[in-house]
C-alpha cells in the first residue's frame, strides 16, 4: 500500500477522502521521535497495514539518525514482537 508523507505522520485515504490508515510520531528533541499513534479502518485489519506503517516510521527515521520511543500500544508490540527488526532504532 502506498503511503502519503505528512508532517509527522504517514498516511492514506480513500478514494473519499477518509483516512482509512494513519501512524503518527511527535519529535522530541534532536534525535528522538515518539511513535505515539496508530490507526487501521476496521475494513483493513488484519492485512498487515499497522505493520508497515511502524517499518515506514523506522525506515525514515533510520534515515534521519534518530532513535523511537514507542508508546502507541501497536507499535510498542510491534518492538516487542519483532527485536530483530527494531533493536538497532528503539530508543
Amino acid at each position: 500500500m502506498e503511503f502519503v508523507k505528512g508532517e509527522n505522520r504517514f498516511f492514506k485515504e480513500d478514494e473519499n477522502g477518509k483516512l482509512i490508515a494513519e501512524v503518527t510520531w511527535v519529535p522530541s528533541g534532536d534525535s528522538l521521535v515518539i511513535l505515539d499513534h496508530t490507526f487501521v479502518d476496521e475494513s483493513l485489519r488484519g492485512q498487515g497495514i499497522a505493520s508497515e506503517l511502524v517499518e515506514k516510521v523506522a525506515d525514515t527515521m533510520r534515515a534521519e539518525g534518530k532513535k523511537i520511543v514507542p508508546t502507541c500500544p501497536f507499535a510498542k508490540a510491534e518492538f516487542e514482537r519483532k527485536p530483530d527488526k527494531y533493536n538497532d532504532i528503539k530508543a
